[in-house]
């Protein structure tokens, strides 16, 4: 029996509002091509991710802007995570910083929003998260990417948050 989706539609609204400029832009359409974790793409992954971190920093009084965004853009580093001429070492440790460069591109960040994203592979990255919103979307990661190994994430029905 599947579990209740997460998703009601003012959160979703909400939700949408944060990120509806970076999710029809191609760089962040081209992750539906990369896959992440078993049966996930890092598209499906990146929404799943932001979703739950907006969720979390909503119902926590935080900057739930930043988290839905920099969930989003966390892992957009946009090459096979096995590629290894695509990253000089581990990918734990290079995305991040790929991804952070490919968002600095896409969109301005604050200091905030770009330590979030380095920060979000914490404590197997060097980089500490500084902010509260940080260490929402390095849970909401973590989380998520459990979720997603487990199987747990086609039970969610998350595929439907951008849905209309």
């Amino acid at each position: 029996m599947p579990l209740t989706p997460l998703i009601d539609p003012a959160n979703r609204a909400a939700y949408v509002a944060c990120v509806a400029d970076l999710l029809v832009t191609p760089q962040v359409q081209s992750m539906r091509s990369l896959p992440h974790h078993p049966g996930v793409n890092c598209f499906e992954h990146s929404i799943f991710v932001s979703y739950v971190a907006f969720r979390l920093s909503r119902r926590w009084g935080l900057d739930e802007r930043s988290c839905a965004r920099c969930g989003l853009l966390h892992d957009l580093y946009l090459y096979r995570w096995n590629d290894q001429s695509a990253h000089p070492g581990l990918q734990c440790f290079d995305h991040p910083v790929f991804a952070l460069r490919n968002a600095s591109a896409l969109t301005s960040l604050t200091d905030k929003e770009r330590n979030i994203i380095l920060a979000h592979m914490w404590p197997l990255a060097l980089h500490l998260p500084r902010s509260k919103e940080a260490w929402v979307v390095s849970l909401a990661d973590k989380l998520c990417a459990t979720a997603e190994v487990l199987g747990v994430w086609r039970r969610l029905k998350m595929r439907c948050i951008l849905a209309a």
